[in-house]
């Protein structure tokens, strides 16, 4: 073993960390420059997002295309105008008429069908109406000015006991908010555990200045992006999620080590190159572990995820420029100061006996700790085997929100699967449709099938008799499609197609399902294998990838117990359909960020001693407390989100939340201690073959 002491040469990190402390006041000149312009850019050009889950060559999808290609108009999005009234909608006839006629005269209105005109539109007891608002376009087409004029329109025509109500797809996605006031509680919430951390209001900003800079750039870039291609409305509030939790996180790793070396006697510029080209690279190699699970995201085809993908993948990019080239010029620029605090902060606390001491209990015991741990991590991980993945509907928004309200009283006026009713497209054949799709187990009402113009396609509604976020619905979607339809179809040698927005939810989770293993595959292959040249060892990338999916598995398991099966007071609904592989990407690379920054300091350790043991607890000592504090701040970063008013992202803060929890935590401090005492010098082992074929890469620099 080498033990020889020998000093570094200077990496390219250090180079650039040397670089942006010579021209402190151009770096950061220049990022304000490119937050300014990139910012003025976005305000002026506007964004275009769009909510596309569309996949190509599913049945409901081909519904969609069917409608387009026969009849245009009836292929766009359409808007359910409820009123109702106590004393019945017929005693406010005149009123309503006239909104219907003010409706007709707004931007991308294509028609609109008054309820007096049409049979059932009326329910049975007079007190509730719908009328049908066809538009012009897709709701992806549809801009949000537009729709929230209609909404204006409709609740002016509100009062003396009649109420108004607008439903639809278009409608929920102009009324979601952006994660409200989740980013300014999570920042604050950081601030203050830096500020525990450091003893310096200073010193725990530059981390979150770093952060603000970073996600405040590539929020502009989105903005821009989103004219190029599918941009989802939430894709900037899941970007700020993953972005200021990423950038303090990646700050902090490389300002504790900055710390360190000054501790260590460094003088304040070589303390930031060393900490650049050590921590530095640890940032670097998490980071593009990150941005490759979230590319392979691009690869699955998945409507517009794939630009929720790039969005977040160009967040990470941005973060990682800026923690080694803004910050070394901000420690540079405030780096006096700075050093006082940390030199007042060292003389009040023992550097990492703590740490030291729990790492040497677990290694005294090490069965325990791990058996229980991973116990624990397998038992929250049962609850995601019966995950239901679907996309929430207006049954899950708020009550205020006008969505809700016309969900509400469609399911009070007509029943509950008039808010999911399934598009049966038939060619050829219809005649026996209705009366067969009325005889079925789930379905309530059926229309009688509607010719589209050339006479060959028809469409028939179906009505669900049990509401859309039920498993039922889901269960009649498949039951018409595996049975009571292709029995039909051999009668009659027609084709029918199911359709509308329960089955295309069913068919984006069949197709994320169908996805799901490859994907895991290739990301958990690619990140073992970056492991096993980083730290030239086999056993580590292997038990790296088992313990980064207990984590990801037990934070699946919590949110279906939260969100798919209502614990905490949450309303019980299926997972949002792309919730679980994005939670999956992200987290995986988070979690290779935690485990190279403490396996590449017990590497360290036992290259320099060849002890094993040692090495463990020096590891441990070194990180533990840098490693739970970047996790306390993500876990508040994140758990904010649970605040915002959209069911998808609360979903999201809650998962990624629990798997930092459970990875910093449970994992790093207690199951990797045992796992690494109980491998010892095994630990490092890797195959002469495999030896000379891998790449070195490392996160050390290089002896002189």
């Amino acid at each position: 073993m080498n033990t020889s002491v020998s000093s570094p040469s200077p990496g390219r990190l250090d180079r650039l960390a040397g670089f942006a402390q010579r021209h402190r006041w151009a770096a950061l000149a220049l990022w304000v420059v490119v937050l300014g312009v990139i910012t003025l850019a976005a305000q002026i050009v506007g964004s275009d997002y769009r909510d596309d889950h569309s996949l190509p060559g599913t049945e409901s999808q081909q519904v969609i295309e069917t409608l387009r290609e026969h009849a245009p108009s009836r292929a766009g999005e359409s808007v359910q105008l409820v009123v109702a009234h106590d004393e019945g909608v017929r005693a406010v006839r005149d009123r309503v008429e006239g909104l219907l006629s003010e409706v007709r005269t707004l931007p991308h209105v294509a028609a609109v069908q008054s309820p007096y005109d049409s049979p059932g539109a009326i329910a049975p007891d007079g007190t509730v109406a719908y009328a049908t608002v066809a538009l012009d376009a897709e709701a992806a087409d549809v801009p949000v000015e537009d729709v929230r004029t209609l909404i204006e329109t409709a609740e002016a025509a509100e009062g003396g006991g009649l109420r108004v109500a607008l439903g639809g797809d278009v409608i929920r996605n102009a009324e979601e908010g952006a994660g409200g006031a989740a980013e300014g509680a999570g920042i604050l919430a950081a601030l203050v555990i830096l500020v525990f951390m450091f003893g310096s209001l200073l010193a725990a900003s530059l981390p979150v200045v770093t952060a603000i800079f970073a996600v405040g750039s590539t929020l502009g870039v989105i903005v821009l992006v989103s004219h190029l291609m599918d941009m989802p409305s939430y894709a900037p509030p899941l970007m700020m999620l993953v972005g200021l939790g990423v950038g303090i996180d990646y700050a902090l790793l490389v300002f504790s080590r900055y710390r360190e070396e000054l501790l260590a006697g460094h003088d304040r510029d070589r303390a930031a190159r060393a900490a650049l080209d050590t921590a530095g690279r640890s940032v670097l190699f998490a980071g593009c572990t990150v941005i490759i699970a979230l590319l392979g995201l691009l690869a699955l085809g998945l409507g517009s995820l794939q630009g929720v993908a790039l969005a977040v993948a160009l967040t990470v990019l941005v973060t990682m420029a800026a923690s080694v080239t803004l910050l070394p010029a901000l420690l540079s620029v405030f780096g006096r100061r700075i050093e006082r605090a940390v030199r007042r902060r060292a003389e009040r606390r023992t550097h990492g006996e703590g740490w030291r001491r729990l790492a040497a209990r677990v290694q005294r015991g090490p069965w325990v700790p791990l058996v229980l741990s991973v116990v624990a991590l397998g038992a929250l991980s049962l609850p995601a085997l019966d995950m239901r993945l679907g996309f929430a509907d207006a049954g899950t928004e708020a009550p205020g929100q006008t969505s809700r309200q016309a969900y509400d009283l469609l399911a009070e006026g007509f029943g509950p699967g008039f808010n999911g009713p399934l598009i049966v497209v038939s060619e050829g054949e219809a005649g026996p449709l209705a009366r067969t799709l009325e005889g079925a187990e789930g379905v309530a009402s059926a229309t009688p099938p509607q010719p589209l113009p050339g006479g060959e396609v028809s469409t028939t509604l179906v009505f669900p008799d049990s509401a859309p976020q039920a498993e039922a619905t889901h269960e009649l979607v498949d039951r018409l499609r595996g049975e009571v339809l292709p029995e039909l179809a051999e009668r009659t040698g027609a084709t029918y197609l199911v359709g509308g927005s329960v089955a295309a939810a069913d068919d984006f989770a069949a197709a994320v399902g169908a996805r799901l293993p490859l994907f895991v595959l290739v990301v958990v292959g690619l990140s073992a294998l970056l492991l096993m040249a980083l730290f030239r060892s086999v056993l580590i990338p292997l038990k790296a990838a088992v313990l980064n999916l207990l984590s990801i598995g037990a934070s699946l398991g919590v949110i279906t117990l939260v969100f798919g099966e209502g614990m905490l007071g949450a309303q019980a609904g299926p997972i949002g359909a792309f919730v679980p592989v994005m939670i999956f990407a992200i987290v995986f690379g988070l979690s290779m960020d935690y485990e190279v920054f403490l396996v590449s300091r017990m590497h360290e350790e036992w290259r320099r001693t060849g002890d094993a043991a040692h090495a463990v607890r020096e590891g441990l000592a070194r990180t533990g407390g840098v490693i739970t504090a970047a996790a306390a701040i993500m876990i508040v970063v994140f758990g904010a989100f649970v605040l915002s008013p959209d069911r998808m992202l609360r979903q999201f803060g809650l998962g990624l939340a629990v798997a930092v929890l459970l990875d910093a935590f449970v994992i790093r401090c207690l199951i990797v201690p045992a796992v690494m005492r109980l491998l010892g010098d095994r630990a490092w082992w890797l195959p002469r073959g495999l030896a000379r074929v891998l790449p070195e890469i490392s996160l050390e620099p290089k002896a002189s």
